[in-house]
């Protein structure tokens, strides 16, 4: 069974109007458990609602969208973070570090909500930035970090809270190019223990990190790396049958 299902979701802008926009228009898309996803496209094109969506940020105008077997469709704001809380971990391009918090407090927030012991959200926030080469720096504030620094705390944070989702949205948007190899290698290796990883991006480069690129334009998805071979396989089966 797959861990996250869209089933022909829209996301409408003043619906009934005659400046009415489909932000998404019809979206259907499944994701399994432990997969790596690309979801890209231009400015415009519906991915950073889809990520809103995907995130239980917001909700759709109609569709549904079932995550881990929940309906999240109809949930309430409230509802919403507590599922947040539990299932989703974020990455994203401003890296959202508080600046009054020390370097592990910032990673150790997202497990006041989810009502980890503080002694154990602090071993859990260090243990966190060992893995991402920065523990040293764990009573800095993020103001005295750089770019790179600051995103690998980002990434510290998502893998203390233990969360079966990370979605990282443009997370090398602010990085040079070496800093961002960094930041995906990272990435993967949390994919590589269990963690489902969806990455949105403009970047075609970026993109092809993934092992799965989901195309989307004017709120469609216009493309799923997912289907090529198979298409590829019934082609070739329809050709070796055609007289």
């Amino acid at each position: 069974m797959s861990l996250i299902r869209l089933d022909n979701v829209y996301k409408i802008y003043g619906e009934g109007r005659e400046n009415q926009v489909n932000a998404l228009d019809g979206v259907t898309l499944e994701i399994n458990q432990g997969e790596f996803v690309a979801i890209i496209g231009t400015s415009g094109s519906g991915k950073s609602t889809m990520m809103n969506i995907l995130g239980c940020l917001d909700v759709p105008t109609r569709g549904e969208y079932y995550l881990d077997s929940i309906l999240i469709s109809q949930r309430g704001r409230r509802e919403l973070e507590l599922i947040r809380s539990r299932k989703i971990a974020f990455i994203f391009q401003g890296y959202n570090l508080i600046p009054s918090l020390s370097v592990w407090q910032n990673v150790a927030l997202p497990m006041l909500y989810q009502k980890v012991p503080l002694a154990q959200r602090k071993a859990r926030a260090m243990e966190a930035l060992e893995r991402v080469e920065i523990a040293a720096k764990a009573d800095y504030r993020p103001g005295q970090l750089s770019g790179g620094q600051q995103q690998r705390v980002a990434i510290a944070r998502a893998i203390a809270a233990r969360s079966p989702v990370l979605m990282a949205d443009e997370p090398t948007g602010a990085l040079d190019s070496k800093t961002g190899a960094q930041v995906l290698a990272l990435m993967r290796e949390m994919n590589r223990t269990g963690t489902t990883v969806i990455l949105i991006t403009h970047d075609n480069g970026i993109a092809a990190q993934a092992d799965r690129t989901v195309r989307v334009k004017d709120g469609k998805i216009v493309h799923d790396s997912l289907w090529d071979g198979v298409l590829m396989d019934l082609d070739v089966s329809a050709r070796r049958v055609a007289p």
